[in-house]
């Protein structure tokens, strides 16, 4: 009986194709893996935009209420944008209208409500001290703004 041979003529290439596979393989994941970290580059430059722009509408409307609170302590009065109930104010819409340019709306809302809870079983009185409604916008960078941010607080000087 003939042994059987085993030598070079008798091989078919199988590792060729096996490693060939698998580099094709570590070439997807390699792709996927650059795409996703594209990905999450992209969501943390957003991100970054978003909060830079969060931050100047809170400063744009700290710097509100310190106006406020300086006319208030020096010169006693202090005159809102709005200074009445009606019409309405909808920060969105105002937001919509202005932009890109950073800006700050004040309204006077105390006297829209009769009296504050805090005095219950005092006698009502229509006077409930200075409270404003305060809007703000701004945006991430001065020149091509990639994000803007509205924030709206009410302040109690």
């Amino acid at each position: 009986m003939p042994s059987p041979v085993h030598g070079p003529g008798r091989q078919g290439g199988a590792v060729l194709y096996v490693a060939l596979i698998m580099l094709v393989l570590l070439a997807l994941i390699g792709i996927a893996g650059m795409q996703v970290a594209g990905m999450q580059e992209r969501m943390a430059s957003n991100y970054l935009r978003s909060n830079v722009a969060f931050q100047a509408a809170e400063g744009e409307a700290r710097s509100s209420e310190a106006k406020i609170e300086d006319a208030l302590y020096g010169a006693g009065t202090y005159t809102a944008d709005q200074e009445v109930c009606e019409p309405t104010f909808d920060p969105v819409t105002w937001a919509d209208g202005r932009g890109s340019e950073e800006a700050a709306y004040v309204r006077r809302v105390d006297k829209c409500f009769p009296a504050s809870s805090i005095m219950i079983g005092s006698t009502v009185s229509e006077e409930t001290g200075n409270i404003y409604e305060v809007s703000a916008i701004s945006n991430d960078q001065a020149e091509a703004p990639g994000a803007t941010a509205v924030i709206n607080t009410i302040f109690i000087p």
